[in-house]
């Protein structure tokens, strides 16, 4: 019979789009990414672990589909996500460490979040409250820490059986105000359904986007410092309100805090740190180590304040 050059079908090998698997009778392609494939012999660049997070991300729905209270599926998922996030942490130097607000100036929205019990602690309201409880006699109660405890119970309370949901998550840093503006929108009653008999909802989806306005500076070695002043809110579009009056409430929540009288006297403080940032990322560790990880928004967003 004739030969001919053509080359063994089991040594054939799609690179860099696809690896194969050979057997005796066929190739079988296993694609893989340059992007999304890790190579042990060498170290994945910046932009490389900056997508990968991105993508875990949005795998993770920003890290809320990973809740312990519920179980502990996803939790590998979460390690991959905080060692990706920690590696990007880990290549900065000192041109991704800011010296002033002018340097993270603008608005940023939250992609991903190793916390638990709700991404909305990214809200410095909830970052005092955590802090808060710094100065407890008591720091347990039953068993567990006292701010975990706070927060886990108010995801039961709030989000987990329907009446809330958390939608975009966001930050405006105004250096020229010295103030931080954290939003992050809710809408009630939106998962509300008659199970089984009916395929309507039981009640109408209102709600908005939560702002909280706080003082807040850069210290050394990219700490914000954070004082919060108050919280109002603002509509978002397409999703109704309970009206117009809304909108013109704000709460002193930083004078309130102060008259309460387990805060003795001390103001609604908090900070985070600032591990890493660029013009279009951002990541920062609260004093739990929890990480925050930001990105510039695609889709902006005016905030009247």
């Amino acid at each position: 019979m004739p030969t001919t050059n053509a080359p063994d079908r089991t040594s054939i090998r799609l690179w860099p789009l696809a690896s194969t698997v050979a057997t005796s009778s066929d190739v079988v392609a296993v694609p893989t990414s340059p992007w999304f494939t890790d190579n042990e012999n060498e170290q994945a660049s910046k932009e490389k672990l900056k997508t990968q997070i991105l993508q875990l991300g949005a795998a993770l729905d920003r890290g809320q589909s990973y809740n312990p209270t519920s179980g502990d599926y996803y939790s590998s998922s979460m390690d991959v996500a905080r060692s990706k996030v920690q590696s990007l942490i880990s290549l900065s130097d000192a041109t991704n460490v800011p010296t002033s607000l002018e340097d993270i100036a603008g608005e940023w929205e939250l992609v991903f979040t190793t916390v638990k019990h709700g991404i909305f602690r990214s809200s410095p309201f909830f970052l005092a409250v955590q802090e808060a409880f710094d100065y407890a006699e008591e720091k347990e109660a039953f068993g567990e820490d006292k701010a975990t405890l706070f927060f886990k119970l108010h995801e039961l309370q709030t989000c987990s059986w329907g009446v809330s949901k958390i939608g975009r998550v966001a930050q405006r840093i105004d250096p020229k105000e010295g103030y931080l503006y954290s939003e992050f929108d809710t809408s009630i009653f939106s998962l509300t359904v008659i199970p089984i008999i009916g395929w309507f909802k039981l009640l109408p989806t209102f709600g908005g986007c939560v702002v909280t306005a706080s003082k807040a500076k850069i210290a050394d070695g990219g700490v914000i410092e954070m004082e919060v002043d108050y919280t109002t809110s603002r509509p978002v579009p397409g999703l109704s309100g309970l009206g117009k009056w809304i909108w013109s409430i704000k709460v002193p929540v930083g004078a309130v805090w102060k008259l309460l009288p387990w805060n003795k006297g001390r103001p609604a403080e908090c900070s985070v740190a600032v591990k890493y940032y660029d013009d279009d990322f951002r990541v920062v560790e609260d004093k739990s180590g929890d990480l925050f990880v930001y990105s510039r928004p695609v889709v902006s967003r005016d905030l009247d304040i």
